[in-house]
């Protein structure tokens, strides 16, 4: 009788640990847009880079980088491409949503590839997202690193 609570406790234990596995293998695609991305895709910021300083009370250029993907603008739905979106003081998104849009994220929906932003003083971060035709995220999500800047 002992055994047969001890091998049932073994089996629960197991089934607790494969259902682990089984939700995080699946949970990254599951929380992603329906339009599919090139796995090997990525963004990038080109400029600024992370950790640089920027002049205060004067627009500063940032420059968005993709690499094998191309850019689309809105409304135009064409395999492998998207539009970037850029994020500002904030974290990502959820990826199966439609991306918002306010003064943390902005929106270049007309396939714009740089952009001129201006920052009160202090420390920010800045990162792209790429979205489909819809503004949603691609499947898999297509961002870049989130870097640092200070505005002074």
């Amino acid at each position: 009788m002992k055994n047969r609570s001890a091998d049932a406790l073994a089996l629960s234990r197991s089934l607790l640990v494969a259902a682990a596995l089984a939700t995080a293998c699946v949970a990254p695609g599951a929380f992603a847009g329906p339009t599919p991305a090139p796995a090997n895709a990525y963004a990038y910021i080109g400029y600024p880079n992370d950790g640089q300083t920027v002049p205060a009370g004067k627009p500063f250029k940032v420059w968005f980088g993709l690499r094998y993907m191309g850019v689309a603008p809105r409304g135009v739905k064409f395999p492998n491409t998207g539009h970037h979106h850029l994020l500002i003081d904030v974290d990502l998104p959820p990826m199966d949503q439609e991306i918002p849009s306010d003064r943390n994220h902005l929106h270049y929906g007309a396939g714009e590839t740089e952009t001129m932003l201006e920052l009160p003083p202090g420390k920010h971060t800045i990162q792209l997202l790429m979205g489909d035709d819809k503004h949603i995220p691609h499947n898999p999500p297509v961002y870049s690193k989130k870097i640092t800047i200070y505005v002074k």
